[in-house]
């Protein structure tokens, strides 16, 4: 291990069982490093990369993960219950049976998960779409604040202080997709895996101001 104030980069490929438990990582390089039931408990991992790693049964009860970059990792049977997660990457890693609760930070789904529900989306010239999200559609949220799903309804198209009103408003991803006042709006397909945030569905965000934020 090669460590200073700012990275901790891991040259050693094999080290499972190991103890890491309260350590300060953040910012850390672990790639292609085989952390089997190694103990990351307290761990201040924030903002590190774990590409293609194998943490299969890896315990991070009550570590800080945000902001990690866990894609494409064996996470089976991992222990993530107290542990923060929130704005860490999970894309196509393997999460059999690992251990996530309401305990765990940034797990929670960040839209309602059943019924109707309002959420806005911000658009081309700041303009903030306020959707219907209906009890029918599908919906998913990855780690973060940002949410997507199927389908939804325009209810109100307005600039940022509410001053102005508008009929219609372009999409900020593709210029073609267009949101207008009282119609549907569909997804032109829809990724079920929550864990693929930049993906097929509709994006929005619960509160305006995270929308204006955007």
């Amino acid at each position: 291990m090669e460590q200073n104030s700012t990275k901790t980069v891991w040259n050693e490929r094999r080290m499972d069982g190991i103890d890491l438990s309260g350590k300060i990582l953040e910012w850390g390089d672990f790639t292609a490093v085989s952390f089997r039931n190694a103990d990351f408990t307290g761990c201040r991992l924030s903002n590190s990369r774990f590409r293609d790693c194998d943490l299969e049964g890896a315990k991070f009860c009550g570590a800080d993960l945000q902001g990690a970059d866990l894609r494409g990792c064996s996470l089976k049977n991992a222990d993530f219950r107290g542990a923060d997660i929130r704005l860490s990457t999970l894309e196509n890693a393997d999460l059999t049976g690992a251990r996530m609760d309401e305990t765990t930070v940034g797990y929670p789904m960040r839209c309602p998960e059943k019924g109707a529900f309002v959420a806005y989306k911000k658009c081309v010239y700041d303009r903030i779409v306020q959707l219907l999200v209906p009890a029918d559609a599908k919906r998913s949220s990855a780690t973060g604040p940002t949410c997507r799903c199927d389908k939804a309804k325009v209810l109100t198209i307005r600039n940022f202080d509410g001053t102005r009103e508008f009929d219609e408003a372009w999409s900020l991803v593709d210029e073609n997709f267009v949101y207008r006042k009282g119609e549907w709006v569909y997804a032109d397909s829809f990724t079920e895996d929550r864990w693929k945030d930049s993906t097929h569905g509709i994006h929005f965000w619960m509160t305006r101001e995270e929308a204006m934020a955007y």
